[in-house]
């Protein structure tokens, strides 16, 4: 029988008092295929420094904070350097459950794809909560953007419970450090022919007043920056898009760095 593969586990938090000792509490009943356990502590204000300190993890702490996509991109690195073949990330807010945690690694194991992606909107899934409606809205429009401009298959762009082929993300070249991180993922990822899965997860929302903090709580703000993220990252990788993606590049920008030679 081969030998499984090093999988690590990463959870960024950001001021979780309330949920961090339930979640890992909840992630260690469901982590005996798991190498290891990362928490990226980033910049929290309230308690959940000291809380962290009593749980058998791996912490990593921000002296300020830095973002959704910083933390991510932290995660991959620390599970390239510890030499784990997956990161499986997962958020700390009580909407992922640990208990579909064995259901990624199925996947991984499988050894078809480089990203598996959970979906709370695949259409066998029944919604169990209703999300805010600019949200929901905004996955929608945003996914469809993605399918149609880089020939994608999403049902769910947004959704923080996913899996990463480490060597398969050596390939991107990740810089955004906010909440715009996926939309740089999926361009990058698409313009180096990844495998991607969706796998369903559920929808649940604890909290629906949680907000994204400054501009971002205004949707419309909200989706423009989603949009020029976009934008963006398909101007700097037209060159390595496949040609039902490729648009053309206006004057003066330069080719993709991710030209995905490796």
């Amino acid at each position: 029988m081969p030998d499984r593969p090093r999988i690590l586990l990463g959870i960024p938090v950001y001021n979780e008092q309330n949920h961090v000792t339930t979640v890992l509490s909840e992630v260690r009943r469901y982590t005996s295929s798991i190498s290891d356990v990362l928490v990226v502590d980033d910049g929290s204000t309230d308690d959940t420094p000291l809380l962290l300190a009593s749980q058998p993890v791996e912490v990593i702490r921000h002296a300020a904070n830095r973002g959704y996509g910083h933390s991510t991109r932290h995660m991959l690195r620390w599970a390239a350097f510890e030499g784990h073949e997956w990161l499986i990330t997962m958020d700390c807010d009580e909407q992922h459950e640990p208990a579909a945690i064995p259901r990624f690694v199925e996947r991984i194991e499988k050894d078809c794809a480089d990203i598996i992606s959970g979906s709370r909107y695949l259409q066998s899934n029944g919604l169990d909560d209703s999300p805010p409606p600019d949200r929901r809205a905004i996955n929608a429009s945003i996914t469809a953007e993605l399918n149609g401009r880089l020939g994608l298959d999403l049902t769910d762009s947004f959704c923080g419970f996913k899996a990463y082929r480490i060597s398969a993300c050596r390939r991107l070249s990740l810089d955004v450090d906010g909440y715009e991180f996926p939309m740089q993922f999926w361009v990058q990822a698409a313009a180096c022919g990844l495998r991607i899965e969706e796998l369903e997860v559920r929808l649940i929302y604890g909290d629906p007043n949680r907000s994204f903090g400054g501009p971002l709580n205004d949707p419309v703000t909200r989706l423009r920056h989603y949009r020029l993220t976009i934008a963006r990252e398909i101007s700097r990788c037209d060159v390595s898009l496949p040609p039902a993606a490729r648009h053309r590049r206006p004057v003066g920008t330069a080719p993709c760095p991710t030209a995905c030679t490796g």
